[in-house]
């Protein structure tokens, strides 16, 4: 007989029927997921349930404490309970069914009442009971059959994840953290899995491990589990992941276990600050981490990691600005693959535009990137429609990262522009107004796949991304005057200001202010003598002159002083002579310098001769201040320019509009 899972769905969701009214919408599915998932736990363990309660018994008579391992095998599952209780039972004492099923959720092995835990499900116990709701929903879920003869474990995923989704649907905070469009991950598998396709995944028995560092409520291993059956139904595919949201955690960790996965593979924590797969590598690695979110929280133990460990932990390329931890999610899975004499890893991951550009050449993002490329390990990027997730309209990418690309791609980076491939959903949820169809994610695989150049499809060496970051220096032409405009200027200059400043207390520092004032009268004297309308064009000329005058004064001209005298008697001037430095060699002007990004495959100076040169002949490069820098311009590759409307054409509709506009004129002085 073949099931069908929505109907199924459907008839658990009436459940919130019974919850209109005390609970909001979007708080439903607090109560029907756990339900579901107790239920589903409830209906599995029946046939073995008594012998369970038996061979306990047996193990507590002979003082056994580890009994985890004999329980699980007489439950024939990964998890068993030793309450006394069932549905059944908890219907059969309405006047005590808070405190029994409680007691019914303590009787589960770890990783079962673990997810109970996460879910704050006591609460939804207590809540419901204190509504007078708790019998009735037990009494709901008792009716719903979800025994395993009826329901295998994937027909039951099924079931979960179309719950999951409705309660994602209700509320969007929930949806766009924590939930990604079935079709995206759909995608992100089939190029995942492409190029091992025709080999290694076709193998009879073959077991492969898949992780996400983000696995929010799951849905990423779900569909990787999903595609690997349809491609080999003998394959196992071992799924991890770590989440941080209690909630979702507690969903993923049901899910997996509802699938028939280990659930204890599923960990709760910050994957930066509590990494608990340390040690683990896997062939391939899934993830959607929210976008723009700053990792403050971890900052301290994330540079810990950085400063301390560098390339030997997980962050050692660069850290990325503060308000943006997603390059952090890649490093953290790029060092969770296998090594290449091992079968290397595949990953694929979900960015915003940021990553791809962010950051100036030898900053965290840039190095970060950089160091990816330059190891070969970006494979592909695609850049999705925008409007397809359910809290964000903003464009999207699909990073593909391996250490074991094919011999074709080595040395190459594939982009695919598929903002174009989508269709309009029939109804709107949150921001996600567009969606993939089968054909499109067929579509951009196969784009993918061929490895060609093409309208959607653009081929580069990885050298095409970096660029050498060169400063162009300009000489400094200073004309140097001693007025009473300038030396007003002098007054503003902190040197002089903080001559009649003092640190000291009391009577100290009294002295100490007047003794500055009266240096600072010395120096203003001094250069009231020199007023004059000369204008000085050499700055080594007005320095001699400036000194003599104090020498004659009877006075010191200390350093910071004659520099600050300098900075308020200059302006700049193209027509006065170069400044030069102790050793001879021009100064550079700060505001007159420059920047150039140079492409990486082209040599420094000639393109400094062709592009820079010709238009500022006293220009030169400051060697020492280059720096290397990567970025990836994805819409430049794929802009198509439109030639802007013939003039002809603009000029007759706005003889039109101007004939309208002055018919609806006459109408209304009418």
């Amino acid at each position: 007989m073949t099931i069908n899972f929505r109907e199924i769905a459907n008839f658990i969701w009436s459940v919130a029927d019974l919850l209109r009214g005390d609970y909001k919408q979007s708080d439903y599915g607090k109560v029907i997921l756990p339900f579901t998932v107790l239920r589903r736990l409830d209906c599995v363990l029946e046939p073995t349930k008594e012998a369970v309660l038996k061979r306990l018994e047996e193990l507590r008579a002979r003082n056994i404490q580890h009994v985890a391992p004999v329980l699980e095998r007489e439950a024939k599952q990964k998890f068993y309970n030793i309450s006394r209780y069932d549905f059944p039972a908890l219907l059969a004492d309405p006047n005590n069914i808070a405190a029994n099923l409680t007691n019914y959720i303590q009787g589960f092995s770890d990783d079962a009442r673990d997810i109970m835990d996460y879910f704050s499900f006591a609460d939804q116990i207590r809540r419901l009971d204190e509504a007078n709701l708790l019998y009735q929903v037990v009494e709901k879920f008792a009716s719903i059959d979800l025994h395993p003869d009826r329901i295998d474990n994937m027909t039951m995923g099924y079931i979960f994840e179309e719950l999951i989704r409705r309660f994602a649907e209700q509320s969007n905070e929930t949806a766009g953290e924590h939930f990604t469009p079935r079709e995206v991950i759909k995608l992100m598998v089939y190029l995942l899995f492409n190029e091992d396709e025709n080999s290694d995944l076709r193998k009879k028995g073959i077991i492969r491990t898949l992780y996400d560092p983000a696995c929010g409520t799951g849905g990423m291993l779900s569909v990787a589990e999903e595609v690997l059956h349809s491609l080999n139904p003998d394959a196992q595919l071992k799924v991890f992941g770590q989440e941080l949201n209690p909630e979702s955690y507690a969903i993923c960790k049901a899910d997996m276990l509802l699938k028939g996965q280990d659930p204890s593979r599923i960990k709760f924590g910050n994957s930066f600050s509590n990494d608990q797969l340390k040690h683990e590598k896997f062939d391939y690695m899934l993830s959607n981490p929210p976008f723009g979110v700053e990792w403050r929280k971890v900052e301290k133990e994330v540079r810990d990691e950085h400063e301390n460990l560098g390339y030997s932990g997980r962050f050692g390329a660069g850290l990325p600005r503060i308000n943006d931890g997603s390059l952090l999610f890649l490093q953290h899975m790029i060092s969770k693959m296998k090594p290449v004499s091992e079968g290397g890893s595949r990953l694929a991951i979900v960015f915003n535009g940021s990553p791809l550009f962010t950051g100036a050449a030898d900053s965290g993002e840039s190095n970060i990137r950089r160091w990816i490329i330059e190891n070969d390990l970006l494979e592909a990027i695609v850049a999705l429609p925008d409007q397809l997730f359910y809290n964000t309209g903003i464009s999207t990418y699909i990073w593909v990262v391996t250490n074991r690309k094919s011999a074709r791609r080595k040395g190459k980076i594939q982009l695919i522009n598929a903002v174009s491939f989508f269709q309009k959903m029939r109804k709107s949820l949150g921001d996600k107004r567009n969606e993939l169809s089968d054909a499109h994610i067929d579509e951009i695989t196969r784009i993918y796949g061929a490895f060609e150049e093409g309208t959607y499809s653009k081929i580069f060496d990885n050298a095409d991304f970096g660029y050498q970051r060169i400063t162009v220096e300009r000489p400094l032409r200073l004309n140097f005057q001693v007025s009473d405009e300038r030396i007003e200027l002098l007054k503003e200059q902190s040197a002089f200001k903080n001559l009649a400043t003092s640190r000291k207390k009391g009577e100290a520092a009294k002295a100490e202010i007047e003794a500055g004032k009266k240096r600072q009268q010395e120096i203003l004297d001094v250069l009231l003598s020199l007023r004059s309308d000369k204008l000085y064009k050499n700055r080594d000329e007005f320095v001699k002159v400036l000194k003599q005058a104090f020498k004659a004064a009877g006075q010191t001209l200390e350093a910071p002083i004659q520099k600050a005298i300098l900075s308020a008697l200059s302006e700049r001037d193209e027509t006065a002579d170069i400044c030069l430095d102790a050793k001879g060699n021009p100064e550079p002007d700060p505001e007159l310098r420059d920047y150039e990004n140079v492409p990486l495959k082209e040599d420094i100076h000639e393109y400094f001769e062709r592009e820079v040169k010709p238009f500022v002949p006293d220009a030169w490069i400051d060697e020492d201040k280059t720096k290397i820098g990567y970025e990836i311009p994805f819409t430049r590759h794929f802009y198509e320019y439109s030639p802007p409307r013939p003039l002809k054409e603009i000029q007759a509709d706005l003889v039109v509009l101007t004939n309208e506009i002055s018919k609806l004129m006459e109408g209304i002085l009418k």
